[in-house]
């Protein structure tokens, strides 16, 4: 049996936004000087209501350093969240990743974004990705 998608919430609230931006800066996620995620491919997200969130693309994440945790909670405005947290950490999570995200923001899916009051995320320089008009 399949489990039944979270209501989204643009239905009552279709002018909110959650922008996803593309950036190709070099971001790195750390804690306690230990690499979580290092990658140029990183997603920005911006959403109404929140501070600005970094997403990594999951091949950006060491796995190795994180283990699943029983937790889901719901945004209306994204979906089904699943967490992770360092083994040995007294945190009781460090991660989270929208794997079915609703469709209006598709893009999401499976990107692991860090606890920013926890794990130390930095935006290096962009890339240069071609010409301007």
């Amino acid at each position: 049996m399949s489990e039944q998608a979270p209501p989204s919430g643009y239905r009552h609230r279709p002018d909110y936004r959650v922008d996803l931006l593309v950036r190709t800066n070099t971001m790195t996620a750390a804690i306690d000087g230990q690499q979580l995620a290092v990658s140029d491919e990183c997603l920005l997200v911006d959403e109404q209501d929140h501070g600005l969130v970094v997403y990594f693309p999951p091949q950006a994440v060491n796995s190795d350093l994180l283990e699943p945790v029983a937790l889901h909670t719901v945004c209306p405005f994204k979906g089904q969240a699943s967490y992770w947290t360092l083994p040995g950490s007294d945190r009781p999570w460090v991660a989270w990743s929208y794997p079915q995200p609703h469709p209006q923001v598709a893009r999401l899916a499976g990107y692991i974004a860090f606890d920013q009051s926890v794990v130390q995320v930095t935006i290096g320089a962009g890339r240069y990705t071609g010409g301007r008009a």
